[in-house]
């Protein structure tokens, strides 16, 4: 998800969480110490890298999608769309 979420361009960590909370209608309203952990692994797996800079006074990181992030992300939709058409078919009423 938040591949996909910094897939428009680059986002910071609190923009990432945001993004994800309007994306999801509500239903994916992560908390900071959920988010920032999986973005620095994220990064640490070179999907994303991640630069500093300082806004109103703040330091924030801005992340953003490398050739890599993208590649995984393009794999993980492919899996989840079949992941979800089997479930799709296990759910479905008999007829």
């Amino acid at each position: 998800m938040l591949l996909a979420v910094l897939e428009p361009g680059p986002l910071h960590g609190y923009a990432v969480i945001e993004a994800l909370r309007q994306r999801s209608g509500g239903r994916f309203d992560l908390p900071t110490g959920t988010v920032y952990p999986a973005l620095r692994a994220l990064e640490r797996a070179g999907h994303l890298s991640g630069d500093w800079s300082t806004v109103g006074g703040r330091k924030r990181r801005t992340y953003q999608l490398t050739g890599s992030g993208r590649r995984a992300l393009a794999a993980e939709r492919t899996e989840w769309r079949a992941y979800s058409s089997a479930l799709d078919a296990t759910l479905a009423e008999a007829t």
